[in-house]
């Protein structure tokens, strides 16, 4: 009972990974699922595919692995955030599809909010702006687009969770109803200062207390897994919220470190420790974890699309069959060439906020080809970076002098992505060897709630260095790309 396994469920997939006593990764596998778009700037998901894929997975995993059920000692839950999903707490079915992190369509509802100065009190109660991003209007827009949604929510018909508490209830058979600070601070309803969820909020939104889950630590008891689904009983004892947990994989526990993942966006964190400190540069303030009942504050700077426009480049545009290409033809672009790709797809997020603003590309000419647009893509990814690192800097009152940065993800196995970014940030950017560190946020979770794994400052230390990328260009050059970043991005308004 050594092992531990994490189930990392994505945007675009989901994974489960094995994790042996050690922590080190023995096995992985991994699923796609179909994305839906009904209508520009919407995005769902199935969440019969998120579970679906979960548990063929999960099983995968052991059978690769030639294990059996009863050697895991927990599970480590980790998944994209904000997702909203709402079921029958009798049948488990779904009235709708779930609305996904990325999805605008509430941003007129968000206007409205606005408009109603109520913005301030809710930034100061939950760390978080009005924009649809979160679960909170989302969650509004389902219960009133269904037949008596309000209704069957207030009777206790219908309940709702983010990602990880609606795996949980089908994992537990109906008997968790749960989920962890990390996930309910992304919600626009949960106080992150009295910890509970808010009842001011939730009657602005109309919601129901009652459908909500209830909120523990993330290395806490969130329920055993039915032994008839793996034929075992198996405790998760490890929830976060992906962007936290890759701050927990990365070992970011000192407050003023800071780490970037890179997958379908880019999410930045920095840890501020014990303070609630409040943005003035258009940050989130958020929950970075929670454990021993001592709650974890960060500064939060969120890239709509990172991954996404390499996706689109491959799926759309048919420039290439395979990501890891992308960087490949970015270095055999015509450096000469300055394109700038503002990839607003679905708006933009932090430190603009811009949900109904859509992409361009600025600078082409009669030689521009699939190489350049490429390039300007990646490109796209460090100076959005630059954007989040200068304003939480600015929050957290930290000279960038001694600035580290620590990523991860998939876009981060990109050596010339991560040369660029270094190159804009004008500071080291450094990539461990393991670079799934969000499952191993979410493993580690489990693991040292279960016993198997150590503690906080002895995984620190366990953290290892790839490569650090350093700055191989002048800072005076630095700041002329990045003017002509902001000047390409204020055209897009």
């Amino acid at each position: 009972m050594s092992y531990v396994i994490s189930i990392d469920q994505g945007t675009t997939s989901t994974r489960s990974i094995l994790f042996d006593h050690k922590m080190n990764a023995i096995n992985s596998s991994q699923i796609e699922f179909k994305q839906y778009f009904p209508k520009s700037g919407w995005v769902e998901h199935n969440p019969e595919d998120l579970w679906n894929t979960t548990v063929s997975t999960f099983k995968d995993v052991l059978k690769k692995s030639n294990l059996t059920p009863n050697m895991v000692a927990a599970i480590g839950i980790t998944n994209q955030r904000e997702t909203t999903v709402v079921w029958d707490p009798k049948t488990g079915e779904c009235p709708t599809k779930a609305i996904v992190w990325q999805d605008r369509r509430t941003s007129d509802f968000c206007k409205r909010l606005k408009n109603q100065s109520l913005e301030e009190m809710i930034k100061n109660k939950t760390g978080l702006i009005l924009d649809p991003y979160f679960s909170s209007t989302k969650l509004n827009w389902i219960l009133s687009n269904i037949p008596d949604g309000f209704n069957k929510a207030k009777n206790g018909d219908l309940i709702f969770g983010t990602v990880d508490s609606y795996l949980i209830w089908k994992l537990t058979g109906g008997r968790s109803h749960v989920t962890d600070a990390t996930n309910a601070s992304r919600t626009m309803l949960f106080n992150i200062k009295d910890y509970k969820w808010d009842e001011e909020i939730c009657d602005l939104m109309n919601i129901p207390i009652k459908m909500l889950p209830k909120v523990l630590d993330s290395a806490d008891f969130f329920g055993e897994v039915d032994k008839d689904i793996f034929g075992s009983s198996i405790p998760i004892l490890g929830v976060a919220g992906d962007q936290q947990a890759a701050t927990i994989g990365q070992a970011c526990f000192n407050p003023g470190m800071i780490k970037s993942t890179y997958g379908t966006g880019c999410f930045s964190l920095l840890n501020t420790g014990s303070d609630f400190v409040k943005s003035n540069n258009n940050m989130l303030t958020t929950i970075a974890y929670r454990i021993n009942n001592k709650t974890t504050y960060a500064l939060e700077g969120s890239i709509f699309i990172a991954g996404a426009v390499i996706q689109w480049l491959r799926d759309e545009m048919k420039f290439f069959k395979s990501a890891e290409k992308s960087g490949i033809m970015a270095e055999e672009a015509d450096h000469n060439q300055r394109l700038y790709f503002v990839p607003a797809f679905t708006g933009l997020g932090a430190p603009y906020w811009q949900p109904d603003v859509r992409g361009a590309i600025f600078g082409l000419n009669r030689n521009t080809g699939q190489n350049e647009i490429i390039k300007a893509a990646l490109e796209s990814v460090s100076y959005q970076s630059l954007d989040l690192i200068n304003a939480m800097l600015l929050d957290f009152k930290k000279s960038s002098d001694d600035l580290v940065l620590r990523v991860d993800g998939g876009m981060s196995a990109s050596n010339w992505t991560m040369q660029n970014l270094s190159d804009i940030i004008q500071a080291p950017v450094d990539r461990p060897k393991f670079l799934e560190t969000t499952a191993l946020g979410a493993a580690w979770l489990a693991g040292f709630k279960s016993g198997v794994y150590p503690k906080m400052t002895d995984f620190s230390e366990q953290w290892n260095l790839d490569i650090r990328f350093n700055p191989k260009i002048k800072k005076s050059k630095a700041n002329d790309l990045y003017r002509g970043w902001k000047k390409a991005v204020s055209s897009v308004f």
